[in-house]
């Protein structure tokens, strides 16, 4: 798809400079710049859209992250995101946590910690954006077991992300963990569920232009009338 015609260009941001640049070429103009998403090196009011894909889950501070992009918005400016929700990997989550009660009695966090959907509207909310939109999806990978789901996360560079994370789990805990995914979890046919849960927002930056709810006691037709539509409907075709 071409967005040359509407796009006058482009700034690609991430904290990797590896990540920039192994990144697909385009035809729109293009600038890369190495930065953090909780410090952003610009203006305020610069863009008019910021698009972020499955990279805020890594930020440590995402109320101050969802500040510095409302900022560099200018007004009427919009921001997409997608990001991993607070069910993902629940699976390989609490197979982890009950191998480790079992066998060491106590368990640490192996994956990395997600945002709750309930906390992600008023987290926006509060960063200063307007017309709040927010959507859930689940996407379930299956694998043929706990290792190779492991496997993938770390392909992915997916591990976890956890200053306090333990830097190693005992063999005997991880088999009892792949047992525990496998008899909970497992497929009739051997394999095993992966459930990646992303949340999808749209939000604006407020502008003097956008639709804003009418003041309280404004309204003219009451919702007791809605019973009246079909009717109403009914009687103006005959």
């Amino acid at each position: 798809m071409s967005c040359a015609g509407t796009v006058e260009k482009l700034t690609q941001v991430d904290i990797a400079e590896n990540a920039l640049k192994n990144a697909v070429k385009c035809e729109i103009p293009t600038i890369s710049v190495v930065a953090d998403e909780e410090f952003l090196p610009f203006k305020e009011d610069t863009f008019d859209l910021v698009v972020s894909s499955l990279s805020l889950h890594w930020v440590n501070d995402l109320p101050r992250a969802f500040k510095e992009i409302q900022q560099v918005l200018r007004p009427d400016g919009v921001f997409v995101g997608a990001m991993f929700g607070g069910d993902t990997l629940y699976e390989l989550r609490c197979s982890l946590q009950l191998a480790e009660l079992e066998r060491e009695g106590g368990f640490a966090p192996h994956v990395s910690p997600f945002t709750a959907v309930s906390d992600l509207g008023h987290l926006l909310s509060r960063a200063g954006f307007n017309t709040l939109t927010v959507d859930t999806d689940e996407i379930q990978v299956n694998s043929p077991g706990l290792f190779e789901v492991m496997e993938d996360l770390q392909g992915m560079g997916e591990s976890n992300c956890s200053w306090n994370r333990k830097p190693l789990l005992h063999r005997d805990t991880v088999l009892a963990a792949a047992a525990i995914y496998q008899e909970r979890y497992g497929h009739s046919d051997g394999s095993v569920p992966a459930t990646f849960q992303i949340f999808y927002m749209i939000d604006w930056k407020f502008h003097e232009s956008q639709a804003r709810p009418a003041q309280r006691g404004s309204a003219t037709v009451s919702f007791g009338g809605l019973a009246k539509i079909d009717g109403l409907l009914s009687r103006g075709k005959k």
